[in-house]
C-alpha cells in the first residue's frame, strides 16, 4: 500500500480481483511488517507518557494504496523508517487490495490500535476490478466501500489483522455507502476502544457514527450510534478526529458546507453532545480533510496536522499549533521555505495521524526495517 512473515490475500480471507494485483501493482519492498493469528502483550510495563518522548506518522499514499511509517525525535522532521516504501501492502491485506485513512492510537493496555479505510480508488485503471467501484455508483456513490481493516500490536512491529466487513454486521448497515476514516479512542465509561467513522447510507448525506470494538480488536461489538451532524441536514461531515484536553473533548472533522474546510466541535463526553461551530479552523485557502491532533511532548501545545490535497502541483501535509483551541498557528507545509516541518525521505503523505511513542519503541521499529 523480501518479508520476514508475509500475508498472502488468500490466507487472509480476501476476495480474489478478475485481474491479479500482481500483475500491476509495484515491485514488493524489501521488507514489510509481519501479520501473525495472535500477539501477547509485550515483557515489561508499556512506556509511561512522560516517557514517550518520540512520535509516529502513519499514512498512505495513492501511489501505493498501502501503510507507510515514519518517525521523529522532535517531533518536527519525520524521517521514513521504510525508505519510503510501504511497510505493508494494501493488496496483501484489503478486499479491495489497497487501504485510506490510517489512524493510530494507544489503548490502557499499552497496545498500539490501527485502523484503515479498505478502499483503492484507482482499482479500476490498475487493473484490479471491471468496474470504477466495488459496487454500483448509481446506487452507492463515489468511492463505495463496505469494509474497514483493524489491525493490533503491543510492539509496532507484530500485527494481527481482520477485515471487518461492516454491512454485514448489523441490519442497519447493510445498505452503506461509505465506511470511511476509521479511528479509536478509549472511553473510559465503557472501557473498551470506541470506533468511529464517516459512513451514509447509499448515497445519502455524509455523517460521522460511532461504535465500539471487541478487546482481541477483531470486530465491532454494537450497530453504530450517530456522533455528530451538521445542523443542515443536506451538509455532510466526515474525517472526525477526537482528543481529550482535560476535561473536554475535541472534535476536529472536515466540513462540506465549504468543501475541504476544518472545523472544530467540544463536548464534556466522549460520544455526544458536541456544540456546533461554525469558525473555519485551518488556515488554507485550498481544499483540506483528515485533521489530526498530537501533542508535543512535555508541553501544553497541540499540533493539528492535514492533509492539503488541494495544494498544486501535488499535496502535502499542512500544520497548526495552538495551545487555547482558539488561537491558531499556522506552521506551513513539509518542506516549505519558513515551516520548521520536515519530511527527510518521503513526499505526498495523505491523511496521516500521529502517535507519541518512547525513543526505545521507535529504536525497535527502525531496527526491524534496519535488517
Amino acid at each position: 500500500m523480501k518479508c520476514l512473515l508475509a500475508a498472502s490475500a488468500t490466507a487472509l480471507g480476501l476476495l480474489l480481483s478478475p485481474v491479479s494485483a500482481a500483475q500491476t501493482a509495484p515491485e514488493r519492498p524489501a521488507k514489510q511488517l509481519p501479520v501473525v493469528a495472535t500477539i501477547a502483550p509485550t515483557k515489561g510495563k508499556p512506556a509511561a507518557e512522560k516517557d514517550r518522548s518520540a512520535y509516529l506518522l502513519v499514512y498512505f499514499k495513492d501511489e501505493t494504496h498501502s501503510l507507510h511509517f515514519a518517525v521523529s525525535s522532535d517531533g518536527y522532521s519525520f524521517t521514513d523508517v521504510n525508505g519510503g516504501e510501504p511497510v505493508l501492502l494494501g493488496r496483501d491485506i484489503a478486499e479491495q487490495k489497497g487501504v485510506r485513512d490510517p489512524h493510530i492510537s494507544r489503548g490502557p493496555d499499552g497496545a498500539f490500535y490501527l485502523a484503515m479505510t479498505d478502499l483503492h480508488i484507482f482499482a479500476q485503471r490498475e487493473g484490479l476490478r471491471s468496474t470504477e467501484w466495488q459496487r454500483d455508483g448509481e446506487r452507492y456513490g463515489w468511492g463505495n466501500n463496505r469494509a474497514l481493516i483493524f489491525m493490533k500490536s503491543y510492539d509496532l512491529v507484530h500485527w494481527t489483522h481482520a477485515a471487518v466487513r461492516v454491512d454485514r454486521l448489523f441490519p442497519s448497515t447493510a445498505e452503506i455507502g461509505t465506511a470511511w476514516a476509521p479511528q479509536t479512542l478509549y472511553d473510559p465509561a465503557k472501557r473498551k476502544m470506541m470506533v468511529y467513522y464517516s459512513t451514509r447510507d447509499g448515497k445519502e448525506t455524509d455523517h460521522m457514527v460511532y461504535s465500539y470494538a471487541d478487546d482481541a480488536f477483531t470486530t465491532l461489538t454494537a450497530p453504530p450510534v450517530p456522533l455528530f451532524k451538521y445542523p443542515d441536514p443536506t451538509k455532510g461531515t466526515i474525517d472526525g478526529d477526537i482528543t481529550r484536553v482535560g476535561g473536554k473533548y475535541h472534535l476536529f472533522y472536515v466540513a462540506h458546507d465549504k468543501p475541504g474546510h476544518l472545523r472544530q466541535a467540544v463536548s464534556g463526553k466522549i460520544n455526544r453532545d458536541y456544540a456546533f461551530d461554525p469558525t473555519k479552523i485551518d488556515p488554507e485557502t485550498v481544499a483540506t480533510e483528515a485533521p489530526s491532533l498530537w501533542r508535543r511532548h512535555g508541553t501544553d501545545t497541540y499540533v493539528l496536522m492535514y492533509d492539503v490535497f488541494g495544494a498544486k502541483p501535488v499535496n502535502n501535509m499542512g500544520f497548526s499549533e495552538t495551545r487555547d483551541f482558539v488561537h491558531f498557528k499556522n506552521l506551513g507545509r513539509f518542506n516549505e521555505p519558513g515551516s520548521p516541518m520536515k519530511s527527510t525521505n518521503f513526499s505526498q503523505p495523505k491523511h496521516g495521524a500521529v502517535v507519541s511513542i518512547s525513543p526505545e519503541e521507535m529504536r525497535r521499529l527502525q531496527a526491524y526495517f534496519a535488517r
